[in-house]
């Protein structure tokens, strides 16, 4: 038995059912788009076994790109939670018999609050298709499975056709990357499109001295600070150099060096710093990756440090570049 073989057989028959899906596209898929457009409330999405998995993604998939989207298994509106459905609301009913008990036993409950009714079924006679204001086809020629009987073709064309009608209500309506972000702000989108150096920069117990500190004194701060750098500042509190682990190790090499020198001797003069915390934390991240820093000090009007951005506090907070 050539597993290999069994396997690249179920991608060709579900991709095979797929583009016929494709292909057999018409009106019914615009009307169902315009029914979602025209709703003032939500879209309810129900479905049992299977199919209530495959509902389930949907309605998440819905509800992360625009479209106001829940999740009702019909038994549970069987026993109260009818009402949950909403006289603005619209229901999009799944079966690929169109024929489950559980749902075809909601149907003219839902007939009769006028609920608009969008069915995916395989069979346009039956209940679900008699009782849909638009019926989608969700027929297939065979069920990967080898006995024809386990919903896996059937399943991967109901899911690609919640994700068709969720794509193009996302072009219908103009949803854009910021839209999406605003819904996802824990995902890598929304950190790239919200989280700012406000929100990240250390503020407190920064490793800060003044012109006169000697290196053997920078060199206990920057152990303390826990950075791997100092921040200089002048006799008027403007950062003025920096001093980093990368300095002190070319300072050991000079034939002259002794701690008891100043540390700015060694440092870095006129170091890159940044004013505005309202930058976006990915653009940062550019910033400190293309200058090769790893500390980034962030200043008022008046060059006196408020904080620091470390390339680690982006790396761990999940941020990456634009």
């Amino acid at each position: 038995m050539d597993l290999i073989k069994i396997a690249q057989e179920t991608f060709r028959i579900e991709a095979d059912a797929l583009n016929r899906a494709a292909e057999r596209l018409d009106h019914t898929f615009l009307d169902a788009i315009e029914l979602i457009l025209q709703t003032q409330g939500k879209l309810i999405i129900t479905g049992v076994g299977k199919s209530g998995l495959v509902g389930a993604k949907m309605a998440a998939t819905f509800a992360s790109t625009g479209t106001s989207s829940f999740f009702l298994h019909p038994t549970d509106a069987l026993h109260g939670d009818l009402g949950m459905i909403g006289k603005n609301d619209i229901l999009m009913a799944i079966s690929s018999s169109g024929e489950s008990e559980e749902l075809t036993k909601i149907l003219p409950h839902i007939k009769r609050f006028d609920i608009p009714l969008i069915g995916l079924t395989s069979q346009k006679e039956s209940s679900l298709g008699r009782y849909a204001d638009v019926f989608l086809d969700i027929s297939v020629e065979k069920e990967a499975c080898p006995l024809n009987t386990a919903p896996t073709t059937s399943t991967t064309l109901t899911m690609a056709l919640g994700d068709a009608l969720a794509i193009a209500l996302m072009e219908k309506r103009g949803f854009k990357k910021e839209d999406f972000a605003s819904f996802h702000p824990g995902g890598s989108l929304g950190k790239k499109l919200f989280i700012k150096i406000k929100d990240l920069m250390r503020t407190a117990d920064l490793p800060i001295i003044d012109t006169k500190t000697t290196l053997k004194e920078a060199v206990v701060t920057m152990s303390e600070g826990k950075l791997g750098t100092v921040l200089i500042i002048d006799q008027d509190g403007k950062f003025t150099a920096l001093l980093s682990d990368g300095d002190l190790r070319r300072a050991l090499m000079s034939d002259s060096f002794s701690m008891e020198h100043l540390a700015i001797t060694y440092a870095t003069k006129e170091p890159k710093s940044y004013k505005n915390t309202e930058l976006l934390a990915s653009e940062a991240l550019e910033i400190i990756e293309n200058d090769r820093i790893q500390l980034l000090p962030i200043t008022n009007e008046k060059e006196e440090i408020i904080g620091v951005l470390h390339i680690h506090d982006l790396i761990n907070a999940g941020i990456k570049r634009k």
